[in-house]
């Protein structure tokens, strides 16, 4: 097996983190996105939608998307259990692990995506009022999530989940993207503080 990854990509650093909290070692393959390596003939033959991650199998079969990659690998090592345990644990992790990506993570990437400069070639046209709409919407959700984890440790209860590692990831971001964590948030950026001193975080 052999992942291809991007050190800049937040969806290839979803897969990592998960990889890491399951103790796996993959060997990997980096796309420069910079290089437009993601758009190559070679790579469009691995992923057609030239997205990274991508994950090969030993039989040439290719997954894709993160959270795709992820769940083949929480069926093989189901040790720590990363979706929930049981109907209620699988369906509460499944929950938020949308909610945050869908009022966290694409707000947060859409922002980046349509004002980053380094992001015109990729994305066009890019669109800076778009950026804006979205960094208001991130903010409306920063706030939904801080109010959820007012009396919790982990975002879909008391365990580490995947949707844990989507929002770590999501707030990572914001920062090239432009966007501030409010101070107010205060259970929000425990939560991130948590997240980020696990080993599993530098991955």
């Amino acid at each position: 097996m052999r992942i291809y990854n991007s050190k800049a990509a937040p969806n290839a650093r979803r897969v990592r983190i998960f990889l890491a909290e399951k103790k796996l070692d993959l060997p990997m393959t980096d796309v420069d996105l910079g290089l437009l390596e993601h758009k190559t003939p070679s790579y469009s033959d691995i992923n057609p939608f030239q997205g990274v991650p991508a994950l090969v199998l030993d039989d040439g079969a290719v997954i894709a998307e993160s959270v795709a990659i992820c769940r083949y690998f929480e069926e093989l090592h189901p040790e720590p259990p990363l979706f929930g345990t049981g109907a209620r644990g699988r369906a509460e992790v499944e929950m938020w692990q949308r909610r945050l990506e869908l009022y966290l993570f694409m707000p947060v990437a859409l922002a980046f995506r349509h004002s980053h400069p380094a992001m015109r070639v990729l994305e066009s046209p890019q669109l800076p009022e778009w950026a804006e709409v979205n960094r208001a919407r991130a903010l409306v959700g920063m706030a939904r999530f801080d109010e959820a984890l007012r009396e919790r440790e982990f975002i879909a209860g008391d365990a580490y989940s995947i949707a844990d590692i989507t929002g770590l990831v999501a707030l990572d971001f914001t920062r090239p993207a432009k966007i501030a964590i409010p101070e107010s948030l205060t259970h929000l950026r425990r939560w991130r503080e948590t997240l980020a001193a696990r080993p599993s975080a530098a991955a």
